[in-house]
């Protein structure tokens, strides 16, 4: 990632073979048994403009016996890329271990996607260049910074998906966190790639950023309530987290009406717009918090204020498992469940559907 964070223009292909230059992939079967250190890589050979995508997403990973259990997960699904939500190592040097165990489980072409995490934005355990480097994009058309704030369609043509990755409230190596406060540059690079995708009638918008808002675990809303309640305002239609170490999905959540804003560290009924597990598209937005990939759990929280936005949560005190969020976005249909590691059983499953 060469230049500087603030240079928001286009990255464009880094650095990818013919076979993956458009992102509608289909991997082939990949064959799981007693461990390799040279298992065979995952192949990746290209669909139609418009055929659904089926990604991956999860965070706060390690380098540990169940960061791999997870790996082996995703490497089961066979999804088109995975959302890797940031915090990977909790150990600065270790870089190219954590490179080497991704790429040993899912092969050195397949779209391993980062955003950067507390951990390694400010380089105290790991450093996001770093890491970027023996994990580039994969995915074409990338626009941005990639590894800290960048959006890329899926696929490249006629896409069914927009991803949005940005970076509000984690601190960076000036020791001060990017702005992305009420109508600063980020902030409105954010709310124009989800206009944009709107306007283009790109089907589904899914924004990724490390830290929730909305949490029954440790945290309280390090992203911002002002950001958050512009993408509910914008109708993004799901957003995913890492950085609190358990499950959580909210119901739908929208404003207006009886909810003029979403405050954190408190519950409004009239915020809630969906509270089944099959919602329309455009009600609301649902917010995951897939903070699973690897590392030690979190205990989740039923006397939090924020509960009752909550339909669904796993900690080391309920239900608690690794795992990741499995998605398929069609151009009707949002799908997503969790599935849990091996020895895991909670699982987790929502609908979005177009009107």
């Amino acid at each position: 990632m060469a230049g500087s964070r603030g240079n928001l223009g286009k990255l464009g292909k880094a650095g990818i073979g013919a076979g993956l230059l458009s992102l509608g992939l289909i991997l082939s079967a990949c064959q799981h048994g007693p461990p390799d250190p040279t298992p065979a890589p995952i192949s990746s050979p290209a669909t139609a403009p418009g055929a659904p995508v089926h990604f991956t997403a999860q965070g706060d990973i390690g380098v540990s016996t169940g960061a791999r259990k997870v790996l082996d997960v995703v490497a089961g699904l066979k999804p088109h890329l995975n959302l890797t939500l940031g915090d990977f190592t909790y150990k600065a040097g270790i870089e190219q271990k954590f490179c080497d165990m991704v790429t040993g489980s899912l092969g050195a072409d397949f779209p391993y996607q980062l955003l950067t995490g507390n951990h390694e934005s400010d380089g105290h355990d790991g450093d996001i260049e770093k890491f970027v480097q023996c994990l580039p994009n994969k995915l074409p058309g990338v626009q941005g910074v990639y590894g800290t704030q960048w959006q890329a369609d899926a696929p490249e043509q006629n896409p069914v998906v927009r991803f949005i990755m940005v970076s509000p409230g984690i601190d960076f190596r000036d020791g001060q966190p990017l702005d992305y406060s009420k109508d600063s540059e980020r902030w409105r690079w954010t709310a124009d790639a989800i206009d944009e995708a709107k306007s283009q009638k790109i089907p589904w918008t899914v924004v990724g950023m490390h830290v929730p808002c909305l949490s029954i675990g440790n945290y309280g809303c390090p992203a911002g309530h002002e950001f958050t309640n512009m993408l509910i305002e914008k109708k993004v239609d799901l957003v995913l987290s890492g950085h609190d170490h358990v499950y959580q999905r909210t119901h739908q959540l929208g404003v207006g009406g009886q909810c003029p804003e979403l405050v954190p560290a408190s519950f409004s009924a009239g915020c809630l717009t969906d509270t089944d597990s099959t919602m329309a598209q455009g009600s609301g937005t649902v917010f995951a918090t897939i903070g699973v990939g690897g590392v030690g759990l979190y205990n989740v929280n039923a006397d939090d204020p924020e509960a009752g936005y909550f339909a669904s949560s796993s900690g080391k005190n309920r239900n608690p498992a690794l795992g990741t969020l499995h998605v398929t976005a069609t151009a009707a249909e949002l799908a997503a469940r969790f599935v849990p590691a091996e020895g895991y059983t909670f699982s987790d499953s929502f609908t979005l559907q177009r009107r």
